[in-house]
């Protein structure tokens, strides 16, 4: 059986306020996205004072570094303790980087008609699916050996819930994933905090 995963999605950036695609982009945290990542490290040290010993793990982008070094300060432990982990990023949109679904929906409502009948395996130009996300976070999953501490994006949380918990890839990709909260994988279920 895996050990316990705790996830944390990054905090709100300027580009989540605004509706934005960021995928890959290395978008930094806001006010607002701090003080979630503040929130957040308090109420998994509440839930969790073992959490010191577990493994932690972050996304190579800013707004996963920024948010897991603010958890762990609001934890008491050293901020800089922790180790990235390139296959955790952001799934990419490629092209669709920067913009909002509604920009989309003018200047390509057939593409994203498309997604929107599966988000689960549609592409976009220069981009990748969470099919694609899924391969990836396998590929890391699979070395877990201990408890770990994991700050990532949306989409990874959303192939995590559909991997772990049996969540239909559709449902999965479909699904809000908030920055103000914190889901906890354990023993084939999951808790929100």
């Amino acid at each position: 059986m895996l050990p316990p995963i705790v996830f944390l999605r990054h905090g709100e950036t300027a580009w989540n306020a605004e509706g934005r695609l960021q995928g890959q982009r290395d978008i930094p945290l806001n006010d607002r996205g701090r003080a979630q990542a503040r929130r957040n490290g308090e109420a998994i040290f509440a839930a969790r004072p073992e959490i010191a010993g577990y493994d932690f793990v972050a996304s190579p982008l800013s707004r996963a570094r920024e948010t897991m070094e603010i958890a762990r300060l609001a934890m008491r432990l050293d901020p800089s303790a922790y180790r990235l982990e390139e296959r955790v990023q952001e799934l990419t949109f490629g092209e669709w980087e920067g913009f909002t679904t509604g920009a989309l929906r003018v200047a390509l409502p057939d593409l994203l008609q498309a997604r929107e009948r599966d988000k689960w395996t549609f592409v976009p130009p220069g981009g990748e699916s969470y099919a694609h996300l899924l391969e990836r976070v396998l590929a890391w999953l699979n070395t877990v050996e201990k408890p770990t501490f994991l700050v990532s994006h949306g989409g990874v949380g959303r192939v995590l819930r559909a991997h772990l918990l049996g969540v239909s890839p559709h449902q999965a990709a479909s699904e809000d994933f908030p920055q103000d909260r914190v889901l906890i994988f354990e023993n084939g279920a999951s808790a929100w905090v």
